[in-house]
């Protein structure tokens, strides 16, 4: 039945979003020329029209391309409303190319690009809505995938706990299938692997997923078979996923599958080029933006206590290298600052280097370790090597953060996880960004940083 409204749900997805892309173009051209005094009309309205449903064909192949029209249950907003954007802008860059190129240069580039910002303004929107409202449907127990669980160890009572616990992701295990019942999975028993033929037919799962152990992964076989048989989708949780990203890629080695355990998409040198380019303006920008505050934080410091105005601290950036990370002094020049964190209440800070930080001033150099190359503006923060040396024994995966160039701001500081928090938090929050980095990503994290007033805090003494 699943499979049925799903194809339901598509057609009406598509032509819900062919209606938004079409009618944004009139209700543009309306915006420019009569909401807007003063616009000349040099292409009738009919041409748009005409436009629009070419530009609305196209939109809706490049979102199909993108994989947007597929079963969004386990793809997370972000990176359907960062697919969603991308592929406009490339096809409104097309069509302005062709325009361009065609010498049909009469048409409104305002006109355009109000219909830009409002189509997929409007498409965002949609899908938001679409999200929360199937999140509480499948809360209240509609619209759920029936799923029938192989295996009784770790891994199936880790997949049990996570689609219990999430309702909103409308996965019901109808029961499991193992060697034998097990007293630890808190769910309906059907039988052994040899009657998994039968219990496909008979109970019409729409999805399988194999959490098998170990030592039941010689019957894997046997389980491709039945399902390919009875026509059911298999997913498989492999027993060494704890130590797999959650967004693994695979290699080809001529015809051989290999699973690339981490994949990291600022390994790709043009990712790495975009990040490190909207690092180099961003941070110009910044710099010349901020000049005249930090010339007065400069003044500030320096009438605040004797010392430096710039208190540099060894750091450890990407690749394990060190560097020394600049900032405001907020403190008295003090002997524990390369062993400990600092507090809210330490009475070694200045007044005035309480001010800097509470405002977060006193982090405004850093755009110039960004400039350097030694930063990026979003990343994982950098630790000192007192730290990372007694980290890496202690916290799993903490060395993987190093991968990346170290941040200003990031996704754990913007979560709430600065100065003295959980350790393992920000470590599985800063891998979590290095899997799933992207532009928009980075654009997110900037935004909420300056509007959720969540800018990165120091917390070590200084």
């Amino acid at each position: 039945m699943i499979k049925e409204n799903q194809q339901l749900f598509n057609r009406l997805h598509v032509l819900t979003d062919a209606l938004i892309l079409y009618l944004s173009l009139p209700i543009a051209f309306w915006v420019r020329f009569y909401a807007v005094k003063g616009g000349i009309i040099s292409v009738p309205l009919s041409s748009y029209l005409v436009l629009g449903v070419f530009l609305t064909l196209a939109q809706l192949f490049a979102y199909a391309a993108a994989g947007l029209y597929k079963s969004f249950r386990r793809t997370h907003l972000r990176k359907e409303l960062s697919s969603l954007w991308l592929s406009s802008a490339l096809v409104m860059a097309l069509l302005l190319s062709f325009l361009f190129v065609q010498h049909y240069i009469d048409y409104s580039r305002w006109t355009l690009a109000v219909y830009f910002f409002l189509s997929v303004g409007l498409l965002s929107g949609k899908r938001i809505a679409l999200r929360k409202t199937l999140r509480l449907f499948r809360q209240k127990g509609y619209n759920q995938k029936h799923v029938l669980l192989l295996g009784s160890g770790q891994m199936a009572r880790s997949y049990l706990e996570k689609v219990r616990g999430e309702k909103e992701l409308g996965y019901h295990p109808i029961g499991y299938v193992a060697v034998q019942r097990s007293k630890e999975l808190d769910l309906k028993y059907l039988g052994s692997f040899e009657a998994l033929e039968t219990l496909l037919d008979r109970h019409r799962p729409d999805e399988v997923v194999s959490a098998i152990a170990p030592e039941d992964y010689q019957r894997t076989p046997q389980i491709i078979a039945a399902c390919e048989k009875t026509g059911t989708k298999l997913s498989i949780i492999p027993f060494y996923a704890p130590y797999m990203s959650s967004n693994p890629r695979f290699d080809d080695l001529d015809g051989i599958p290999m699973v690339n355990i981490r994949h990291i998409p600022l390994d790709n040198w043009a990712n790495a080029f975009c990040k490190r380019a909207m690092d180099i303006i961003g941070s110009l920008l910044l710099i010349l933006m901020t000049s005249p505050v930090m010339l007065a934080c400069a003044i500030g410091v320096k009438l605040s206590s004797p010392g430096p105005v710039i208190f540099r601290q060894k750091r450890i950036g990407r690749n394990k290298k060190p560097f020394y990370m600049y900032k405001f002094r907020s403190m008295r020049v003090n002997t524990g600052q390369d062993t400990s964190w600092s507090s809210d209440r330490d009475v070694r800070k200045t007044k005035f280097g309480a001010f800097l930080r509470k405002c977060s001033l006193d982090e405004l150099p850093q755009f110039f370790n960004v400039l350097k190359g030694e930063m990026s503006l979003v990343g994982p923060r950098p630790e000192l090597p007192f730290f990372v040396e007694q980290f890496k024994e202690d916290v799993p995966l903490y060395m993987v953060k190093h991968q990346v160039r170290p941040g200003i701001t990031g996704w754990a500081q913007i979560n709430g996880l600065r100065g003295d928090t959980s350790i393992k938090a920000r470590v599985e929050h800063d891998i979590y960004y290095i899997e799933h980095w992207s532009l928009m990503f980075d654009i997110e994290i900037l935004l909420a940083t300056v509007f959720k007033g969540k800018f990165m805090n120091s917390e070590v003494l200084n």
